[in-house]
C-alpha cells in the first residue's frame, strides 16, 4: 500500500500556523472517517439486527463500498489499491446478498466487533484529545498574553515569577497534549485501513465457513484474494506498531530536551548566546496595530521573513501577508512604555513603521541582526550565514584597540592644521589610499580611543556663551539649541540655495586632522563598528537644511534647531564607496586661541548621500562667489568714497579762492587816495595772505591729488 500521511511530532513545540493548517486537514480527515465509519456500522447493524433483511442490508453495504472512490478524503483519496480492493468486496457482497440470517452469532463477532471498537474507542479516544488539546491552548494563549502584559514600570517579582511559572506549565500541557494528539491522528490513519478491512473480513470468513468452503459464489480464487488482503492488513498493523514506537521515543526525547523551551525567557543567557548570522528568521511576535487617534492594541501573530520581505500569517490561514519590505530598512530597540523586548522596523522611504514585541532579549536582539542582515542583502549571497559572519567578525575586529599614535609615530606627526579655503572636496569615501596613508598609520587620522558621541548635543563655543551673554544683557531670552533668533532665519530666507534631506545621525567624534580624504572613511568604520558591538541601534531623525550660510539640523516634530554648522568651518565633505546612504563632514570648530579641533559627523541618508555631499559642494561654491562679489562691491564703494572725497577738497579750494578774490576786490575798493603808501601796506598785507591761502590751496590739491 502507498505511504501513510503523518503529522510531524517535531514541530508541535513552535506551533506554527503551518503545523495548525496541516493539523485542521487532519481534523477534518478525521470527521470524514468518523461519518463513514458511522454509515459503514449501521450497514452493519442492519445486517445483525434484521435476519429478515439480510440482503437489503448487504445490498447497502456493497453501494457504500462502491462510493469510496466518491468520498472527498483530505489524505489519502487517491488509494487505488484500498479502492480496488473495496470495489471487489462490494462485488462478492452483492452477489452474497440473497445469504441465510443464520449468520447472526459469527457476524457478531467477527464483523461488528472490530468497528464497535474502532468507532467506540478510537474515534471517542481521538475527540476527547481535541477537546483536552483546545484547553490547553486556549490556557497557554492566556498564560503567554498575561505575561506580555506585566508592566515595564512596575516591575513586580512574584507577579513576574506567577506569569513565567504560568507560561511554563501551560506551554509544556500544551506540546505534552499536542504530541499525544498527534500521535493518535497518526495512528488513525492506519486504523481507518484495518477498521474498514477487518469487519469485511470477518463477514466473509463467516460466509465461507457458513457454506463449508463449498459454495458457488466463494471459489479457490476468491479464498486467494481474502488471503493476500488479510497479509496486507496484518503488515499494515505491523507497520503501524512500529511507527507507533517511533513516535513514543520521539516524544519521551523531545519531552527531555525541550524543557528548557517552555520558558519564555532563558534564564542563563550564557547557556544560549545570541546569533547574529541569521538571514532568515520565523516566530510569534506581538504587532502594535492603532485602534484610535491616541489609543492602539497589540496582537499576536506569527512572522516569518521570506526573501527581502517581513510576512505574518494568522492562525488559521494558509498563507502569510507583507508586512513590510526589508530591503534598506532601518531597525532599531525601542522603549515602549507599556510593554518590554520591543523593537521598530521603518522602511527605506520613512513611510511606513511597524513596532513588535519579542518573548524575551535574546529574541529580540535576533529578529533585530536578522532584518538588518536582510536590509544589507546579504541574504542574496550563496552563503548568506557565512557573509554575515564575517560582516559581524569584520566589525569586532574594527574597535580592537591599536598601539597609540604618540607611542609608533611621534615624529611623523603632521605640522600643518591650516583650513582648507577652497570648496569641500565631494570625494567618494573607500577609494585608493591617499600618500599620507601609506606612512602615517590611521591612528593619524583618528586618535584610539576617541569618545564617540552617538546623540546630538548642542556645542557650547564661544560665539554660543557670547550670543547667550547679549541676549541675557538684553532681556531676551536665549535659545537653548544654538540658534540665534531673527539671524538665523533671516540669513536662511535671504539664502539663494535651500536644499531639505532626510537623514539619521550616526555619530560624532574628534579627528585629528582634516588634510586627508581618507578621515571621513575612518570614521566611519570606527562609528558603525562601535554601534554594532554595543547592540547601538536607535538612530535620531532630523532634517538637514542646507543654505549658503550654513547647514541646519532641524526636529521633524517640533521645528526646532538643533544644531547648526556655519558653512565656512565645514572643511571636508563625502559620502562612502560602497553603501551611498552614508556620508559625513568634518567640522572645524574653534579649541583655544593658538590650535584648532576638528570633529567629524557621520549621517545616514535615504540612498541621496552623494546628493548630499554635491549640494554642500555646491552651497561653498556660491558661498565663495558670494563672498567675492561682496569684496568687489566694498571696494567699488571705497573708490566711490574717495572720488567724493577728492570732488569735496577741489569744491572747498575753488570757494576758497574766490572768497579771497571778492574780498580783495572789496578791500581794493575801500581804499583811499590820500594815504596810498597806507592803502600800499594794506594792499600788500592783504597780497600776502592770498599768496599764503594761494599755497595752501596748492597744497591741498596736491594733496587730493595724491590721495586718489
Amino acid at each position: 500500500m502507498p505511504g501513510i500521511e503523518k503529522l510531524p511530532i517535531e514541530e508541535t513545540l513552535e506551533d506554527s500556523p503551518q503545523t495548525r493548517s496541516l493539523l485542521g486537514v487532519f481534523e477534518e480527515d478525521t470527521a470524514a472517517i468518523s461519518n463513514y465509519c458511522t454509515q459503514l456500522y449501521q450497514a452493519m447493524q442492519r445486517i445483525y439486527d434484521a435476519q429478515n433483511e439480510l440482503s437489503a442490508a448487504t445490498h447497502l453495504t456493497s453501494r457504500l463500498l462502491k462510493e469510496y472512490d466518491k468520498q472527498r478524503f483530505p489524505l489519502g483519496g487517491d488509494d487505488e489499491v484500498m479502492s480496488s480492493t473495496l470495489q471487489q468486496f462490494a462485488k462478492v457482497i452483492d452477489e452474497l446478498s440473497s445469504c441465510h440470517a443464520v449468520l447472526s452469532t459469527q457476524l457478531a463477532d467477527a464483523m461488528m466487533f472490530p468497528i464497535t471498537q474502532f468507532k467506540e474507542r478510537d474515534l471517542k479516544e481521538i475527540l476527547t484529545l481535541k477537546e483536552v488539546f483546545q484547553i490547553a491552548s486556549d490556557d497557554h494563549d492566556t498564560a503567554i498574553n498575561r505575561y506580555s502584559r506585566l508592566s515595564k514600570k512596575r516591575d513586580n517579582d512574584k507577579l513576574r515569577a506567577e506569569a513565567v511559572e504560568d507560561v511554563y506549565t501551560s506551554r509544556k500541557k500544551q506540546h505534552q497534549t499536542m504530541m499525544h494528539y498527534f500521535c493518535s491522528l497518526n495512528t488513525l490513519q492506519y486504523k481507518k485501513k484495518t477498521a474498514l478491512l477487518e469487519p469485511l473480513l470477518g463477514y466473509m470468513q463467516a460466509q465461507i465457513s457458513f457454506f463449508k468452503l463449498g459454495s458457488e459464489n466463494l471459489t479457490q480464487q476468491w479464498e486467494e484474494f481474502l488471503g493476500t488482503i488479510g497479509t496486507s492488513v496484518q503488515n499494515v498493523r505491523r507497520e503501524m506498531e512500529e511507527e507507533v514506537g517511533q513516535m513514543q521515543e520521539t516524544i519521551q526525547q523531545m519531552e527531555r530536551t525541550c524543557d528548557p523551551l517552555y520558558a519564555p525567557c532563558d534564564p542563563d543567557p550564557a547557556h544560549s548566546p545570541v546569533c547574529r548570522n541569521l538571514t532568515r528568521k520565523q516566530g510569534y511576535l506581538y504587532i502594535r496595530n492603532k485602534t484610535g487617534l491616541v489609543s492602539s492594541s497589540w496582537e499576536r501573530q506569527y512572522f516569518f521573513t521570506q526573501g527581502g520581505n517581513l510576512m505574518q500569517q494568522g492562525r488559521g490561514e494558509v498563507a502569510g501577508g507583507l508586512v513590510t519590505d526589508l530591503d534598506n530598512c532601518s531597525v532599531m530597540a525601542v522603549d515602549s512604555d507599556d510593554r518590554r523586548f520591543c523593537f521598530q522596523v521603518t522602511s527605506f522611504d520613512g513611510k511606513k513603521v511597524v513596532t513588535l514585541q519579542s518573548e524575551s532579549r535574546k529574541d529580540c536582539e535576533e529578529w533585530i541582526s536578522t532584518i538588518n542582515n536582510i536590509s544589507k542583502r546579504i541574504y542574496l549571497s550563496e552563503n548568506a550565514e557565512e557573509l554575515a559572519a564575517r560582516v559581524n567578525q569584520s566589525a569586532l575586529e574594527a574597535v580592537t584597540p591599536s598601539p597609540s599614535f604618540q607611542q609608533r609615530h611621534e615624529s611623523m606627526r603632521p605640522s600643518s592644521k591650516g583650513r582648507v579655503g577652497r570648496a569641500s572636496s565631494i570625494s567618494s569615501v573607500g577609494s585608493e589610499p591617499s600618500p599620507a596613508l601609506s606612512v602615517l598609520s590611521l591612528d593619524a587620522l583618528v586618535a584610539p580611543d576617541t569618545p564617540i558621541q552617538f546623540d546630538i548635543i548642542s556645542p557650547v563655543s564661544d560665539e554660543n556663551l557670547g550670543q547667550s551673554k547679549t541676549a541675557a544683557q538684553s532681556g531676551r531670552r536665549s535659545n537653548p539649541f544654538g540658534e540665534s533668533g531673527d539671524g538665523t532665519s533671516e540669513d536662511s530666507e535671504d539664502s539663494i540655495l535651500h536644499q531639505l534631506f532626510i537623514v539619521r545621525f550616526l555619530g560624532s567624534m574628534e579627528v585629528r586632522t582634516a588634510e586627508s580624504a581618507d578621515v571621513i572613511s575612518e570614521t566611519m568604520r570606527q562609528i558603525l563598528a562601535a554601534r554594532a558591538i554595543h547592540n547601538i541601534f536607535r538612530m535620531t531623525e532630523s532634517h538637514l537644511l542646507v543654505t549658503c550660510d550654513c547647514l541646519k539640523l532641524i526636529d521633524p516634530q517640533t521645528q526646532v534647531t538643533r544644531l547648526r554648522f556655519p558653512l565656512s568651518s565645514v572643511v571636508q565633505c563625502s559620502s562612502h564607496q560602497d553603501n551611498k546612504r552614508l556620508f559625513g563632514f568634518v567640522l572645524q570648530a574653534a579649541g583655544g586661541r593658538v590650535d584648532s579641533r576638528f570633529i567629524c559627523y557621520i549621517f545616514e541618508s535615504n540612498n541621496d548621500g552623494e546628493k548630499i555631499c554635491d549640494s554642500i559642494g555646491l552651497a561653498k561654491q556660491i558661498a565663495f562667489h558670494s563672498e567675492m562679489d561682496r569684496k568687489a562691491v566694498e571696494k567699488r564703494k571705497e573708490q566711490d568714497k574717495a572720488k567724493e572725497k577728492q570732488q569735496e577738497e577741489l569744491s572747498k579750494q575753488r570757494q576758497i579762492e574766490k572768497d579771497l578774490e571778492e574780498q580783495s576786490r572789496l578791500i581794493a575798493a575801500s581804499s583811499r587816495p590820500a594815504n596810498p603808501s597806507a592803502s600800499d601796506g594794506q594792499f600788500l598785507v592783504l597780497s600776502n595772505s592770498q599768496s599764503e591761502d594761494s599755497d595752501a590751496g596748492e597744497e591741498g590739491k596736491k594733496k587730493g591729488e595724491s590721495e586718489a
